[in-house]
C-alpha cells in the first residue's frame, strides 16, 4: 500500500510539473510574441525617425509580418521534430531561442535588424506552441486533459497581461528596456523543463510505429485531410482576425490620444493589454465548461468566432476616443483571444501521436504564414486609407470564414487521446 501510495504521488508529482512547464513555456512565449505588439509605434518610429502614421504602420506590419511568417515555418518544422525526436527535448530549444532574440532586439540599430530578430523568436515561438501542447496533452489523465489544456492556453493571457506591466513598468525608460525585460524571465522555464521527462505514449509509439512518425504526407491522405484542413482553416481565420483587431491598436491608441504625452500614451496602450488579457483569461474559463456541454469543441468555436466578428464590428465603427475602446477592450479579449482556448483542446484530438505536434504545428502555426499576410494587408490598407479602423475592420471580416471552416473538422468530444490512435 505504501508503495501503491508512493508510486501515485510520484504520477502527480510528474503531471504538475509537465503543467508547470508548460504553462512557463506558453506564458514567456507570449511575453516574447506580444510585446512588439506593444512596441511597434514607439521602436519602429525610433528607428525610422519619423512619426508619420503610414510610414510606421507599413515597416511595423512587414515587421509582423517577418515574425508570423517565421512562426508558421518554425511551428511546422519543429512540428515534425518534436513528433521524431522529443517533445520536452525539443521544447527547450525553441525556448531558448525565442528569449535569446527577443533580448537581441533591445539592441538594433535599424529597423530590418529588428525584423531579424523578431523573425528569428517567432521561429522560436511557433515551435514552442506544437511541443509544449503535444507534451501536455500526452501526459495528462484523460479525465483532466480537456480542463488543463485550456489553463495551458491560459497561459497566453498572462504573458500578455505581464508584458503589458513590463512595458507599463519600463516603457518610460524607453522601449529597449521593455524588450529585455520580457526575455530574461524565460531562464525560469528553461529551468523547469530540465526535470520534465517524454510522454510514455510517444515513447510507445516511436519503438512501434516509428515510420510515421512526422509524416506530412500522413495528414494530407484520406484519414486525416478532413481534420488538417479543418483545423488550418479555422485557426487561421481566428489568427488573421485576432491580429488585425490587436495588433495595431496600441498605433490606433497614439492616434487618438493626440496631445497626449508619449508617458501618457505607453500607460494606455499598457491598459488596452491588461484589460484584453483580462478578457481573454475570462473566456478561457467559459471554454473549459462550454467545450465539454453538448454544443462541443465546434459550437464553442462557432460562438466565439461569432462574438469576435461581432465585436470587432462595433469597435471599428463606433470608437472614436481612447475611453471607449478601453471599455470595449475587455469584451475583445473575452472572444478574439478567449476563442484560441478551443484550438488547445481541439487540435490534439484531431490527430494521432505519431503526427500530434506535425499536424498542430501546420493548423495552429502554418496558419500564422497566412496571418502574416493579412497584417502586412492591414499595414498597407493604414497607408493608403490613413486609418486604422477601416483597416481593421476590414481584414476582421475574415472571422466570416471561421463560422463555415470549422464545421470541415470533425467533432471530438468524449473522445480519448487512445480512442484517436485507434481509430486512425
Amino acid at each position: 500500500m505504501v508503495g501503491l501510495a508512493r508510486q501515485r504521488d510520484t504520477v502527480r508529482q510528474g503531471v504538475a510539473l509537465v503543467v508547470l512547464s508548460a504553462f512557463l513555456a506558453w506564458m514567456f512565449d507570449s511575453m516574447a510574441l506580444n510585446v512588439f505588439t506593444l512596441l511597434l509605434a514607439p521602436s519602429v518610429g525610433d528607428l525610422l525617425r519619423t512619426t508619420a502614421r503610414g510610414e510606421v504602420a507599413s515597416i511595423g506590419g512587414l515587421i509582423v509580418a517577418a515574425k508570423l511568417f517565421a512562426w508558421g515555418i518554425g511551428g511546422t518544422v519543429f512540428g515534425m521534430l518534436t513528433d521524431r525526436f522529443g517533445r520536452a527535448r525539443v521544447m527547450m530549444l525553441t525556448i531558448v531561442i525565442y528569449a535569446l532574440f527577443t533580448g537581441l532586439s533591445a539592441v538594433a540599430q535599424t529597423w530590418w535588424e529588428l525584423a531579424i530578430f523578431q523573425g528569428i523568436a517567432g521561429f522560436g515561438i511557433g515551435g514552442e506552441w506544437a511541443a509544449g501542447a503535444a507534451l501536455l496533452a500526452e501526459s495528462l489523465p484523460e479525465e483532466r486533459r480537456p480542463a488543463l489544456m485550456i489553463v495551458m492556453q491560459l497561459a497566453f493571457a498572462v504573458g500578455f497581461f505581464l508584458a503589458s506591466g513590463i512595458n507599463l513598468v519600463l516603457g518610460p525608460y524607453g522601449w529597449r528596456w521593455v524588450f529585455v525585460g520580457c526575455a530574461l524571465p524565460a531562464i525560469i522555464a528553461i529551468v523547469v523543463r530540465l526535470f520534465v521527462k517524454e510522454p510514455n505514449r510517444w515513447l510507445q509509439v516511436r519503438r512501434s510505429r516509428a515510420q510515421r512518425l512526422g509524416s506530412i504526407s500522413w495528414l494530407l491522405g484520406d484519414r486525416l485531410r478532413r481534420s488538417t484542413a479543418g483545423g488550418f482553416l479555422s485557426a487561421a481565420a481566428m489568427m488573421v482576425g485576432a491580429f488585425a483587431a490587436t495588433t495595431f491598436i496600441p498605433s490606433w491608441i497614439a492616434q487618438l490620444a493626440v496631445g497626449r504625452s508619449p508617458v501618457e500614451v505607453v500607460h494606455l496602450s499598457s491598459y488596452f493589454g491588461l484589460l484584453l488579457n483580462a478578457g481573454a483569461a475570462l473566456g478561457y474559463l467559459v471554454l473549459i465548461w462550454l467545450t465539454q456541454t453538448p454544443i462541443g469543441r465546434r459550437g464553442s468555436y462557432f460562438v466565439f468566432c461569432l462574438g469576435s466578428l461581432l465585436i470587432a464590428v462595433v469597435v471599428f465603427t463606433t470608437v472614436h476616443d481612447v475611453t471607449r475602446l478601453l471599455i470595449l477592450t475587455p469584451v475583445a479579449g473575452f472572444f478574439i483571444l478567449g476563442g484560441f482556448g478551443v484550438f488547445a483542446v481541439f487540435l490534439p484530438e484531431l490527430f494521432p501521436t505519431e503526427v500530434r505536434a506535425t499536424g498542430q504545428g501546420i493548423c495552429f502555426n502554418f496558419a500564422r504564414i497566412v496571418t502574416g499576410i493579412g497584417t502586412l494587408i492591414t499595414g498597407l490598407l493604414v497607408g493608403q486609407l490613413g486609418s486604422y479602423p477601416r483597416a481593421g475592420l476590414a481584414v476582421s471580416l475574415v472571422f466570416v470564414i471561421g463560422l463555415f471552416a470549422i464545421w470541415i473538422a470533425p467533432e471530438t468530444r468524449g473522445r480519448t487521446l487512445q480512442e484517436v490512435d485507434e481509430h486512425i
